[in-house]
């Protein structure tokens, strides 16, 4: 299959190379010419992915029309702040997309496959989501993710595509669910860090990531998606392994801010995105719109954006009036 990944960070290269490595004919482009032109004469990322070999059949291009000329399926790994302005050069596309974004654009509360039907209304709009690493993913680690549609054929082939002894791929309906999962645990993930940096055991994260788990369901539920989602590979899986992985931008984010550095400094020393910082704002307005209590979020949003006292923070949650568990 011909198939062009749009986004040459650690995760569009990491799929770039399963699917090369399957013999299909994969292009990968990105908005900044100089990362295409030297994974072109390296053969290998190493900004992002250092020490990982890519396939030789893996083709690069800086050029979005002559990297997406032909492509059968299209992959969409931007970040998500860069989703819109990317996805507009799908207009015309018909195939299948496929959004490997985990976010939630702040001005509209959309999710990157409803960015996707605004800007390639004639495609076939799949997301793809769950706790993978893209280290982990590149160096082979068995992982396990879904695929997630209302069009149960395009989440299916989709699964054909990417599917293998080591990445093994479910597909859902609940394109919502898989979709929130996948960006409001990476919000989760910086409180997560946080713990760490403030130094709280074990005890403390389990209970921050179970009270969680209902939290993002309740919000889901708000917008749409299936209850039952947020246990799965999108939900609880991601939510995991983005809490405890040292490999987790948002978990690194969050420790830091425990101990003590500003989120500004954080997010302009960073060499990646940590999604969870903008994901902090966009969910804290989508909970509001739908009038739903996040108080996990609404405390990352508030260390984050309103430079509260990481410590006070997480007192103001565990102060909390008792309730029943829910």
């Amino acid at each position: 299959m011909k198939i062009t990944v749009l986004g040459a960070g650690a995760w569009g290269t990491a799929l770039a190379r399963i699917l090369a490595a399957r013999s299909n004919d994969v292009t990968l482009w990105d908005f900044f010419p100089e990362t295409i032109e030297l994974i072109h004469k390296t053969g290998r990322n190493e900004r992002y992915l250092p020490g990982i070999e890519l396939p030789p059949n893996l083709r690069t291009e800086a050029d979005a029309a002559r990297a997406l000329a032909g492509a059968e399926l299209v992959v969409v790994a931007a970040v998500s702040k860069g989703f819109r302005s990317v996805t507009k050069a799908l207009g015309a596309y018909e195939g299948i997309v496929v959004s490997v974004t985990k976010g939630i654009e702040f001005e509209t509360g959309l999710t990157m496959t409803d960015i996707l039907k605004e800007n390639s209304p004639r495609s076939r709009v799949v997301a793809m989501s769950g706790p993978t690493l893209a280290m982990e993913v590149a160096r082979g680690i068995p992982t396990a993710i879904v695929a997630a549609s209302t069009d149960l054929a395009a989440a299916q082939t989709v699964q054909a595509v990417f599917h293998s002894p080591a990445f093994r791929v479910y597909t859902s309906p609940d394109i919502q669910g898989v979709e929130l999962g996948g960006a409001l645990k990476n919000v989760i993930a910086i409180g997560a860090g946080v713990c760490d940096g403030l130094g709280f055991g074990d005890n403390s994260k389990a209970a921050l990531l179970t009270r969680a788990v209902s939290e993002m369901r309740r919000l889901g539920v708000a917008c749409g998606a299936q209850a039952d989602t947020f246990t799965g590979m999108s939900g609880l899986g991601d939510l995991m392994v983005t809490c405890f992985s040292k490999l987790s931008r948002n978990r690194g984010f969050g420790e830091r801010l425990g101990k003590g550095e500003k989120a500004e400094a954080i997010v302009a020393s960073m060499t990646a995105v940590a999604e969870g910082y903008p994901t902090a704002r966009s969910a804290r307005e989508v909970a509001r719109r739908h009038g739903v209590e996040t108080p996990i979020m609404a405390g990352v949003y508030a260390m984050c954006y309103e430079g509260k006292n990481v410590r006070q923070a997480v007192l103001d949650l565990t102060a909390r009036e008792s309730k029943a568990e829910d």
